[in-house]
């Protein structure tokens, strides 16, 4: 790995820790942000000449903060940055320097930061994305891709939201028991993105964004220990671990996406199934349903069967159905579709998405969907031309070639039959 493939994995892991112990220090999110960045810059000098510190995020709180006060003495004309060997130094002097600066607590400040960002002075929206770009550092247009928007419209939507939070003078405090309640819907949302957006990588993009995934697991983890008693964080928890717990069946050596139902299950991490499952049991056993809790649910009896044959979908129809109640959404819909065609054919989950296309006019996953159904009913002119709308909005290569072997075989088909 390049130098600068393993030092952006570090700062990337080390962001939310290292954003949420500065802007507890300096009270302000802009000087937060612009110290992270600096202790960045410096790390792209440092770390390939030293090799990498014990504790990144460490580094970056203790040189990101005497960064930000060097900025204040030289605006004031007081006293300079102490010298790069004294901020930069690798040895065992590290982690005390961070507790002393962080209250020997600075890895919680990533769940304190989460809840700043989704201050109800906010709109749902806009606290998740503004979270998103602070904590995790996804780029405007990851976030955009996440929300199914453009990247102006977020890009404004963001912009809109720091200025709210600015005018506003948003208190930079970790809330109080009553106001982590309010918040925790908008906090389990955002954490639910981040995993996706690890989630959704490309082949060649699992090892740098798998981190992703991993970092939103945590999260809800340090969530469910603030609220032990709250099944949809139990739901939301089970469903990452399912979901994470299938990764290394996704692709196969050559990079091509490999449906569910044709995965090697046993690449499938059972620890990670096992602690997804006893946490929805237990979830289920509240009696108080909700979005996570059934996607878990429906995760969970992918992950019960032993084969393909075994999935019981009726009952995965049915949880699709009260997901869509809840949570009314073309993606749910489209979702409940594949399991319609298992139960009922691909005619009446063909009737079940026709209704969505125009909602759903720029989502490769339609036409995807859309184009195997029609593969189904043998009308392969419109499977085709379904197929070919959906390498057109392919978010990844692998995406791409996986509609593509569709295409291959019905041309195929076509030159045998003729």
């Amino acid at each position: 790995m390049s130098d600068l493939a393993w030092i952006e994995q570090a700062m990337t892991a080390a962001r939310p820790q290292a954003v949420g112990a500065l802007l507890r220090y300096f009270r302000d999110l802009d000087t937060a942000e612009e110290a992270f960045q600096n202790a960045c810059l410096r790390a792209l000098k440092a770390w390939p000449e030293n090799g990498p510190p014990r504790d990144p995020a460490a580094w970056l709180i203790m040189v990101g903060r005497n960064a930000a006060i060097d900025q204040v003495r030289r605006q004031s004309r007081q006293t300079a940055l102490p010298a790069e060997d004294q901020i930069s130094d690798l040895d065992d002097v590290e982690s005390p320097l961070a507790d002393r600066l962080d209250g020997a607590h600075y890895r919680d400040d990533i769940l304190r930061l989460l809840f700043i960002c989704c201050h109800p002075d906010l709109q749902p929206t806009q606290q998740i994305a503004v979270a998103l770009r602070i904590v995790s550092g996804l780029s405007v247009k990851q976030i955009a891709r996440a929300f199914l928007v453009s990247e102006s419209a977020m890009e404004q939507r963001i912009t809109r939201a720091k200025g709210r939070i600015a005018r506003a003078d948003v208190p930079f405090e970790t809330p109080g028991a009553v106001e982590r309640s309010e918040r925790l819907a908008a906090v389990a949302a955002m954490v639910y993105l981040v995993f996706n957006e690890g989630y959704s990588a490309g082949p060649d993009e699992v090892a740098a964004r798998s981190p992703l995934c991993e970092e939103a697991i945590r999260l809800s983890r340090l969530l469910l220990r603030l609220f032990q008693a709250e099944p949809e964080i139990m739901g939301l928890t089970a469903l990452l671990l399912i979901q994470h717990a299938r990764t290394a069946a996704r692709y196969d050596a050559s990079g091509e996406i490999i449906l569910m139902e044709d995965q090697d299950r046993s690449l499938w991490n059972p620890g990670m199934i096992a602690e997804g499952l006893a946490l929805i049991d237990k979830a289920m056993r509240h009696r108080r349903p909700g979005p996570y809790q059934i996607q878990a649910a429906i995760a969970a009896l992918h992950a019960r069967a032993a084969t393909p044959a075994d999935t019981d979908w009726p009952q995965i129809d049915r949880l699709y159905a009260h997901l869509e109640i809840l949570t009314p959404s073309p993606v749910i819909t489209l979702n409940r579709a594949v399991a319609v065609s298992k139960v009922a054919g691909p005619q009446a989950a063909l009737d079940l998405i026709e209704p969505l296309a125009e909602r759903l006019a720029g989502y490769f996953h339609f036409f995807g969907v859309k184009g195997a159904l029609l593969l189904q009913l043998d009308r392969r002119d419109e499977a085709r031309e379904a197929f070919g709308r959906a390498i057109a909005l392919a978010n990844t290569p692998a995406e791409a070639a996986h509609i593509r072997l569709h295409l291959d075989r019905l041309q195929q088909d076509s030159a045998g039959a003729a």
